[in-house]
């Protein structure tokens, strides 16, 4: 395996290289590897296959994968990432994905963007064939991921994951006597 050597680049921590070989997926590679399949816990409706594709080629800090979604299921849950950007390019069938309160219908062509903090989202098979789609999103060491519609809260950090439930969180910080309405205030600010 070869090191990267990166021109300016001082340090002596160099990622070791996969052979260029190993960076190029092709289709007829793909068909031959086997198929992943996942059901978020707290889902019953969650029914998701594909591949890892961004990890079979080495990435690190961006999850490239391709996806399929059977008719009359669901994604994943509905959720919201607050530290990563996510994205879904739709190749085939048709859905609908939920997005904040509004519901859109999904199709060939499609382009979702999720950026980080932005709204809670979960894609639906409302079509009579699988729904497949491109999905991607930054891979960060530490994430802090919303569930509404379940009243809980994961953190990651590194591998280990941590849920909570939503309503067993208390301010860090304590009100001020501001204005009404006024939201909290941390060390900095104010």
């Amino acid at each position: 395996m070869s090191e990267a050597k990166v021109p300016g680049y001082s340090s002596d921590e160099r990622a070791p290289l996969p052979p260029p070989r190993d960076l190029l997926i092709r289709a007829e590679d793909r068909v031959r590897l086997q198929e992943e399949s996942a059901r978020h816990p707290w889902n019953p409706r969650s029914e998701i296959h594909g591949y890892m594709l961004g990890r079979r080629a080495g990435l690190a800090r961006v999850g490239v994968n391709l996806l399929r979604v059977p008719p009359g299921k669901e994604s994943f849950a509905f959720h919201r990432h607050l530290r990563e950007e996510e994205f879904a390019f739709v190749l085939s069938g048709k859905g609908v994905v939920d997005v904040g309160d509004e519901t859109f219908e999904i199709g060939p062509g499609d382009f979702l963007g999720f950026p980080a903090g932005s709204h809670p989202h979960n894609l639906r098979n409302t079509g009579r064939e699988d729904l497949v789609y491109l999905s991607g999103g930054e891979n960060r060491n530490a994430e802090i991921a919303e569930f509404p519609r379940d009243g809980k809260v994961m953190v990651r950090v590194g591998r280990d994951v941590t849920v909570y439930p939503r309503a067993a969180g208390e301010p860090f910080w304590p009100r001020h006597g501001g204005a009404e309405g006024s939201d909290d205030v941390g060390p900095h600010e104010g």
